[in-house]
Order: structure tokens, then sequence, then C-alpha cells
């Protein structure tokens, strides 16, 4: 594909896409063709400046309200890396306008809804023009959805086949969630209180595979004690999404997990009674709905630094082998390490996967670009992948 840029940012104005840019131009400068898009060439003059990005990065006016602007951006560009959220506000004619251009296609959306309406409508046409469509390309999901993949790459290597069950739990964090992520959480709650049939899609572990029922999965919604491990857990608010897309990943690898795979994510609080009380309490909890962050607000430099993330997937393979993984980010989720696996990906798609590899369709980060997706998150992006035993 012949196109002017490699990537363009779209949002580049906003708190996330800025520091999707800043990442771009401090960890590839002129080596990568892309551009910055928004909505005012003002803002986008003043934040090329503010972020230290070359003058020589082009800046592409464009407006999720305006088709026209959307259509003439694509056509530039092999993909498109947009932080313009909640996406089912402003994400749809986005997808378009990349489908009918045959662009790659790469969000952060944790809005569940959202996506059965684009993998419904987009689908058909994402194939015959070529256009790869990847959604969830931040905290949620990629550390999840590939972590799952790794350890079952690793178990299909050396123990005989994949593991039926996988558990992923969250060994530590410290970082906050976007505003973003709020604001789709606030979207995706008003389109359910409207559309009853919504919320029987929230609750579906396997709404985004159209067609398919898959057993029984834990839901994940009260403490549990897991003697095997040595502590107690607690529900964790990116599980409902995360889920959904490792169950997607699964029936687009052609079910390479097994049509009866088991998959659920909580968070580790600790042993004993210290351990229950913290579960409890994590449980309880419910700033995320009452006291949201606000989009384009987010946490300073020194916050995003600090911040990192330990994810464990635990899963037995056929040969009765425990195998442990375990998946880490150097940077807080929401912002810092979210801005550098978007950029990822969208690189990933422009420069690495052919539609030999990965032809066009709606798709999550696993079956996109799976392996070359995880060797750039370790040589780039501050992302670990161990099989720890």
């Amino acid at each position: 594909m012949s196109r002017e840029f490699d990537v363009v940012v779209f949002g580049a104005t906003g708190f996330t896409g800025r520091l999707v840019a800043e990442y771009l131009e401090g960890q590839y400068g002129s080596d990568v063709s892309w551009a910055m898009a928004g909505r005012s060439q003002e803002k986008l003059e003043s934040v090329r400046d503010e972020m230290g990005v070359s003058k020589d990065v082009a800046l592409i006016v464009a407006d999720s309200s305006d088709a026209a602007s959307l259509n003439a951006m694509a056509a530039r560009t092999k993909a498109v890396c947009t932080t313009v959220g909640p996406y089912q506000l402003y994400g749809d004619s986005l997808v378009e306008a990349c489908v009918k251009a045959g662009t790659d296609y790469v969000d952060l959306s944790g809005e569940p809804p959202w996506m059965v309406d684009t993998i419904a409508k987009y689908s058909d046409a994402a194939k015959e023009s070529g256009a790869r469509i990847v959604h969830s390309c931040g905290f949620d999901s990629i550390p999840f959805d590939l972590g799952v993949y790794f350890l079952q790459q690793h178990a299909m290597a050396h123990h005989g086949g994949p593991c039926a069950k996988v558990r992923g739990r969250v060994r530590k964090m410290k970082g906050t969630f976007s505003g973003g992520t709020a604001a789709s959480f606030g979207e995706t709650m008003k389109r359910a209180a409207k559309e009853p049939h919504v919320l029987s899609w929230l609750k579906d572990p396997f709404s985004l595979v159209p067609d398919f029922n898959g057993p029984p999965q834990p839901t994940g919604h009260k403490p549990i004690e897991e003697e095997d491990i040595g502590s107690w857990s607690a529900p964790f608010i990116m599980a409902s999404i995360n889920t959904k897309n490792v169950h997607r990943s699964n029936a687009l690898l052609g079910h390479l997990y097994g049509e009866d795979f088991v998959y659920d994510e909580m968070v580790l609080t600790g042993p004993g009674e210290k351990g229950k009380a913290a579960a409890e309490y994590v449980a309880k909890d419910d700033s995320m709905a009452k006291n949201p962050p606000k989009p384009g607000e987010g946490p300073s430099k020194e916050e995003r630094e600090t911040g990192f993330y330990d994810v464990m997937f635990i899963g037995d393979a056929p040969d009765g082998t425990r195998i442990i993984a375990g998946v880490t980010g150097d940077k807080d989720p929401g912002y810092g390490s979210t801005s550098k696996m978007i950029a990822e990906s969208a690189l990933c798609l422009a420069k690495d996967i052919s539609r030999e590899e990965t032809p066009g369709g709606v798709y999550t980060s696993a079956p996109a670009m799976g392996g070359a997706l995880i060797d750039r998150l370790v040589a780039n992006a501050g992302l670990t992948f161990k099989i720890e035993s």
C-alpha cells in the first residue's frame, strides 16, 4: 500500500493523544512517517510545540462530525490510531472512513455494545477493502489478550496443547484509569438504560463472538479465596471487556484454545484475614461510577513514570504441567503504557503485518498481530512477557 504516512494520530490534542505523539517523536522521530490530526489547526500547532514534536510532522484538520475530512485523512495513511472516545459517540464515522479506504485502524475502545455494532456493520466490508479494524489496543485489552495468547503458545509448543482454563490475576498495579474509560463506561450505561438488550451483551462473555455460545464462565463478581495460589482475589473492573476480547481472539484464531475454553480475571489481594478484608473493600469500591476522572484530564508526568502493572496468567496444560506467565508494564496502565501500546499497534499493522498474514476484518490484538506485536512491545514499549514456571 503506497500512502503518504505510516500512521496518523487522530485526537492528538487530547490528553492521551498528546502522549502518543510524544512517544512517536521520542521513540522514532523521522524514522517513521506520521502525522497529527485533530479538529483545530491552532491546537495542533500548540500541542506539537508543547510536546516537542518536530515541525516536519504534518498536521491534519479532521473532525468526527465531518465525514469528508475523515475520508480524506484515511486515504493518506496506512493506519489510523484514534484516541477520540467515547467511541460509541465519535468512532463510527472514522471506522467507516477507514473501511472505505482500506486503511488499518486501532483504538482504545472498552465499549462492548459499540464493538458488537462494528462487528455486525463492518466485518464484511472490511474483508473486501482489506482494512484491519482492531479494537481495544490499550491497557484494555492488550496485556490480557496477548498474555493469554503468549501462555497458550507456550503450552502448545511444550506441553501437548492449549490450557482449557486460564486465570488472569492482577498481582500489582499503580496508576489510574483514564477519563476516557470513565466516560465510555457512562455512555455504555446510558445506552443500556435505553436499550434493554444491551445489558445482556454486557453480561454475556461471548457477546463479541457472533453465533457462538461457549461454556459457563466464572463471574468474578465476588471475592474468593484461591488456596492453590495462596491469596484472596477481588473483582477486577476491566474484566468485563478483557474477557470478551479474549474469547473473540480465541474464535478468530479458529478456537485455538478450544471451544470449551474458560477464562476469568481478578485482582490478588493477599492471604489470610488481611487479604480477605482487602478483597471485600475492592469489591465494594464504586469510585469509578461515583467520582470518575474527567476526559482530557490525567496524572502528572511523575505519576505516569512511577506507575506500573504486573499480571499473572495461570493455566494447567494437557500434560499436567501448571504454567504461569507474567506480563508487566513500566508505566501507569491508563495513560503512560496505553499510549505506547496503541502507537506500537498502529505501527505493527502498518509495517509488520501483511494482508496475506492478516486479511481485512474486525479484530482483537492477538489474531491481528500476535507475536509480532509482543516483539514490538518488548523491544520498544516497556512491556515484558515471561514464562515463570
